[in-house]
């Protein structure tokens, strides 16, 4: 008898999740070169499938445009590595002399990703690299109207991966998408971290699962033109931004905030650039086709040209119309366009001064986008700097296009497709997820103030270390091989996480109840006179790490 849907989804996760434990507990004792040359390999062949992929994306879910969908996918996967391939995640990732501290990366384990319909291809692939990048395997959950190419998108990395090196099952993607699925692979006792992308409710449902979750949510982006802004270039950044792919990222402009010192220069700028100044009579229809009473925005209108949207709203605005804009009042609940709209609709206030702009931009900020992003268009450091202090968003974006410039492809920000908005707006995160967010840095540190003086009880001035009581020559049997003078402690410990690629590990299994028993694994013995090591997590013997300390200079 065949499962239910919800029974098969639920199975599913669990059988992804043990192949995803196994494959990453072999994946953390690669080393940075192999690590590295796995995700390179990853991202070329996402970015050599870019246009396939949005083609993919498009047809399926309706959003947007594919030639804008495939400039994500390159944007995901090539700029994506070229920021993250220095970044070192394996053994040894810095040295504080002074304070003499070294931290070393540890990876976090399973990863947990949660991918949105607006975006389904170009947020996989770069959460399943940057997850990578750190040594942790990768199970996606897709949108159910967006699972096709989300599975393609993810098979094309996975096969790629695995040609290079990886372990199989190290990155995968759940087939069958259900909330009882979703909700299995957040809850359950493999996962370590969560990546949730999406609505407002499912980020929340990321929080409530118990685990560690990086969540971001919508965002409802200002423009604001002040008086000394170039109106002709902020302009065509906002039209810009808000025609790329119809406006599905959640980093879109969603409104301008205009001064009414150069609100006749914008409109006419707008208006050269195709945009349709809606009627108050069309403006209450659209708030009617765009957002049902409760606030929720309709679906059918996401991501479509404007010349669909009003259609729909019935009435009628010429086929080349780069986007739609509605004067509004004022912000808030009677005026549903103020919202997040995820379409080529933008609306508009106009205020007298940049402290009013000021208002208005934390006005809507506040309407559902506190945390994220906004932009000013200006001249004025003064003005810009106070935009910066005071504003309740984590981009503050300047002279830019919102859409593009949030995610780091206008300006020196992390590449990122994942944009945290802090506490502000829910979020542990206030900045571009990327690999670094993605590794746990454990620290080794040497006594620096010693309650108890070493040398009052044999040790070395600054050392903090009791002299081993036994003749160097036995040190030097204990370390086989024992490295060149010229070595430090740092080579040392580097090679010693690199000999753990020899470690047998206990592999993961489920409850018994989901599996079958399985022969056990056991420990290697150690040959005979063999010395005995002490278990410092990473196989080095109580002799080496007093030889090691002794090294230690200040």
């Amino acid at each position: 008898m065949a499962l239910d849907k919800d029974l098969q989804s639920v199975q599913e996760a669990r059988e992804l999740l043990i192949k995803a434990k196994e494959a990453q507990r072999a994946f953390r004792s690669f080393t940075q070169e192999k690590v590295d040359a796995i995700v390179k390999a990853m991202a070329d062949a996402g970015s050599a499938a870019a246009e396939t992929l949005g083609r993919l994306a498009h047809e399926e879910t309706g959003f947007g445009k594919p030639e804008d969908k495939k400039k994500k996918n390159e944007f995901a996967t090539r700029r994506v590595w070229n920021s993250i391939k220095d970044l070192k995640t394996v053994g040894v990732v810095n040295e504080d002399k002074e304070r003499r501290i070294i931290e070393i990366a540890e990876p976090m384990g399973v990863v947990i990703a949660l991918i949105p319909s607006t975006n389904p291809t170009s947020t996989v692939m770069f959460k399943a690299i940057i997850s990578v990048k750190g040594r942790n395997s990768f199970v996606a959950s897709p949108h159910p109207r967006a699972v096709k190419c989300t599975g393609e998108a993810t098979r094309i990395l996975a096969s790629s991966a695995e040609a290079a090196g990886a372990p199989a099952g190290l990155i995968s993607c759940l087939s069958v998408p259900t909330i009882e699925g979703t909700n299995e692979l957040m809850r359950h006792r493999l996962t370590a971290v969560i990546l949730a992308t999406g609505s407002n409710p499912m980020v929340r449902a990321a929080y409530s699962a118990g685990k560690p979750a990086y969540g971001v949510g919508s965002g409802n982006v200002p423009s604001f033109i002040e008086r000394t802004a170039n109106v002709k270039k902020a302009v065509a950044d906002i039209v810009s931004g808000k025609v790329f792919d119809w406006g599905v990222l959640c980093s879109t402009e969603s409104g301008v905030i205009v001064d009414e010192a150069v609100k006749k220069e914008a409109i006419d700028e707008f208006k050269k650039r195709g945009a349709y100044f809606v009627s108050p009579e069309e403006r209450e229809r659209l708030s009617r086709t765009m957002f049902d009473q409760r606030g929720a925005i309709n679906p059918d209108i996401v991501g479509k040209p404007p010349h669909f949207i009003a259609r729909k709203a019935g009435f009628d605005v010429p086929h080349d119309t780069s986007c739609l804009v509605a004067e509004l009042p004022g912000v808030g609940r009677e005026y549903p366009l103020s919202r997040e709209k995820l379409s080529p609709v933008l609306s508009m206030l106009t205020v007298n001064g940049w402290q009013e702009g000021c208002e208005r931009c934390i006005d809507m900020l506040q309407f559902g986008g506190i945390g994220h992003t906004m932009v000013i268009h200006s001249s004025d450091s003064e003005v810009i700097l106070k935009f910066g202090l005071e504003k309740p968003a984590f981009r503050v974006l300047v002279n830019t296009q919102a859409a593009l410039g949030a995610v780091g492809y206008t300006n020196e920000l992390l590449p990122s497709m994942t944009l945290g908005p802090g506490t502000f707006g829910g979020s542990i995160i206030s900045d571009n997820l990327s690999a670094k967010h993605l590794i746990n840095i454990k620290r080794l540190a040497f006594e620096t103030r010693p309650i108890n003086p070493p040398e009052k009880f044999g040790g070395v001035p600054g050392t903090g270390v009791r002299i081993p009581e036994r003749p160097s020559v036995v040190v030097k049997k204990v370390m086989q091989p024992t490295p060149p003078p010229e070595h430090s402690w740092i080579d040392v410990i580097e090679e010693r996480i690199r000999l753990k690629a020899g470690n047998i590990v206990q592999p993961i299994s489920p409850a018994p109840e989901m599996q079958p028993p399985q022969k056990a694994v056991t420990e290697q013995k150690p040959a005979p006179g063999t010395p005995k090591t002490a278990h410092f997590g990473t196989g080095i013997s109580e002799s080496e790490i007093d030889r090691i300390i002794k090294e230690f200079k200040k």
